[in-house]
């Protein structure tokens, strides 16, 4: 590896953790945003985080895809259902914080690698390797123990791991035909509507908190579009530096701390009972992520074999003198 390629790939694993980082502390942003509720929260995270990248295009006079974009039914319809479901991702999470929820959500980001996978099989009718199906199995006796253990499926955290994965679902087959900010603006301004009802009906109703619990609770709102575009353009540029074996482990940084912050911040219980599902859904991780490494050393190692057979095939390629 050259000198260039190691700094590029030190600069990706720090933005990387970077985001996954922020990722992990916003239970405490959100608590903050109190007394303003979930639909309140989500409606200006949608405002805000619109303004604030449709402002960065305007610099960079980056306008004409959209044009594109609505001329393209297929595709404008899938960010349609993109926007719909990440917004849903936000308000069941937002929901989570604000009840005293936090491990629940911390739970439903620690499933979503492995609802990811089980939706590849049923839905892309992709094949899995087999400890990729040992991490599903011992996912689903998971959620079987922890529905036992509540006393009824742990809603929030499937919700939140399914909403998310259908997401994650749906910009696949979409593929990569828009940047994570050209993307991200699609996606808030197709809800924008909704975010706007929302809070016309919030403040007809008499319940909403902008404006009337200070400066500092309104800049806080505002922010929530600061809050949002950060740490996805830090991912963005993570993703496109480090290989996606770091990505996918860095992300279980996130729920880690999620649920830290919940037990040791926040002042959650997290019953003894439950933390034997939490080990259950972390060794089923372990084993995803073992087989996803040697998954990438073994592509690494066939890309070598071909370029070796290559050179020994083309001896002239391997020569400059022969240019």
């Amino acid at each position: 590896m050259t000198d260039e390629a190691e700094r590029r790939r030190q600069h990706g694993t720090a933005y990387g953790f970077l985001a996954y980082l922020l990722w992990g502390v916003f239970p405490l942003y959100f608590a903050a945003l109190r007394p303003a509720g979930p639909w309140e929260i989500v409606a200006h995270r949608i405002v805000w985080t619109l303004v604030l990248c449709l402002a960065v295009l305007l610099l960079t006079r980056d306008l004409r895809w959209m044009v594109q974009l609505a001329r393209t039914p297929r595709r404008l319809g899938g960010v349609v259902m993109a926007g719909l479901l990440i917004t849903t991702n936000w308000g069941i999470y937002t929901y989570a914080v604000l009840t005293g929820h936090v491990t629940e959500a911390a739970l439903g980001y620690f499933l979503n690698p492995l609802v990811t996978v089980a939706l590849g099989v049923l839905i892309l009718r992709e094949r899995l390797r087999g400890l990729q199906w040992t991490a599903v199995g011992i996912g689903a006796v998971a959620a079987v123990y922890l529905s036992v253990d509540y006393g009824s499926p742990p809603w929030i955290s499937l919700a939140l791991a399914c909403s998310f994965a259908s997401y994650s679902l749906l910009k696949n087959r979409l593929g990569v035909s828009l940047s994570p900010l050209r993307s991200l603006v699609g996606e808030t301004a197709t809800v924008l509507p909704l975010a706007l009802l929302i809070l016309w009906w919030l403040d007809q109703s008499g319940q909403t908190t902008w404006g009337g619990h200070g400066g500092l609770h309104t800049v806080l709102l505002m922010s929530t579009g600061l809050a949002t575009a950060v740490p996805l353009l830090l991912f963005a540029a993570a993703a496109s530096r480090v290989p996606l074996s770091t990505v996918g482990l860095l992300q279980f940084l996130t729920p880690f701390l999620q649920l830290l912050t919940g037990v040791l911040l926040l002042g959650e219980h997290v019953p003894a009972s439950r933390w034997v599902g939490f080990a259950l859904v972390w060794v089923a991780l372990v084993v995803l992520s073992v087989d996803m490494v040697r998954q990438v050393r073994r592509t690494r190692a066939q890309r070598r074999a071909r370029a070796r057979d290559a050179r020994e095939e083309r001896p002239d390629l391997a020569d400059p003198a022969s240019c």
